[in-house]
């Protein structure tokens, strides 16, 4: 598998600048094109009441919209530097449709990790687990405040499941070089022929891989998971995404949740 359009999600939150450098030097890395991408929609009254105001209204939120698609891009062009080809999509819509649509032409989409402290991105963010869900390509979750992913030691959350599997395999351009590959199974039911099949998977591929079973995790999967990437200095966790839709809400199993959330390092999730 070769990664040659990397996508990233452009708002204008505290984290975009850092997370648009992070996906430049990927795309640096892999020899990729770095595609930037940012919708807002207009955020105009009900037509309803007095309609010369609700027009006047609407006309400065169709303003402020455009000036911060150019604000974004912008952005995009001032941090994007390392990237040697670029592109850039923008449109006054619904973020998550239209990165989604866009995303067709990706093989890696590059968002922001949004959990309760990470403070409020603004109308151009987009829903991480969402976009896991409807995107149908890997998504690379990025925490505030990571500019570079050096990809030295990786962390593989395994379950014996499709998602674990697809996320392996798409995985693997970033398995390539690292210092340390761990292959993690956490809870009662993992098995070690699940953990040794991964890394026969991955050896097949020339990646060395080493197994560990957390069977009895004194705290939560996530928080196991999380604690095993501090433990071994990881800088970026390999996982599957667990959920599904229910009244056009994303429903996520816990660990999928929580990682979504708070994970510290930066996270490839396939579903």
């Amino acid at each position: 598998m070769r990664i040659s359009n990397i996508m990233v999600s452009v708002d204008l939150g505290a984290a975009a600048a850092d997370r648009v450098q992070l996906a430049a030097g990927l795309a640096e890395r892999f020899g990729s094109k770095l595609t930037g991408v940012a919708a807002r929609p207009v955020l105009g009254p009900m037509p309803v009441g007095d309609m010369l105001e609700v027009e006047r209204v609407w006309a400065l939120e169709e303003r402020l919209t455009d000036e911060q698609l150019a604000e974004a891009k912008a952005l995009f062009e001032r941090e994007a530097w390392q990237a040697r080809k670029t592109g850039w999509h923008s449109a006054p819509t619904d973020p998550l449709a239209y990165l989604g649509a866009h995303a067709r032409t990706a093989d890696l989409v590059v968002v922001g990790r949004r959990g309760p402290a990470d403070g409020d991105p603004g109308p151009m963010a987009v829903p991480t687990g969402g976009l896991l869900m409807e995107v149908g390509r890997p998504v690379l979750v990025v925490p505030p405040s990571i500019e570079h992913l050096a990809i030295k030691r990786v962390v593989v959350a395994w379950k014996d499941t499709p998602e674990a599997r697809r996320a392996l395999h798409d995985a693997l351009p970033f398995l390539k070089q690292p210092e340390q590959v761990c292959v993690v199974a956490v809870g009662p039911d993992a098995q070690h022929v699940g953990a040794e099949g991964a890394a026969e998977y991955l050896s097949g591929h020339g990646i060395k891989a080493t197994t560990h079973l957390l069977r009895k995790p004194e705290i939560g999967p996530a928080d196991e998971i999380l604690r095993f990437a501090r433990q071994e200095d990881a800088d970026l966790i390999v996982m599957g995404a667990y959920g599904h839709s229910r009244l056009r809400e994303w429903v996520f199993g816990g660990a999928t949740r929580d990682i979504l959330q708070t994970t510290p390092v930066c996270c490839l999730m396939s579903h």
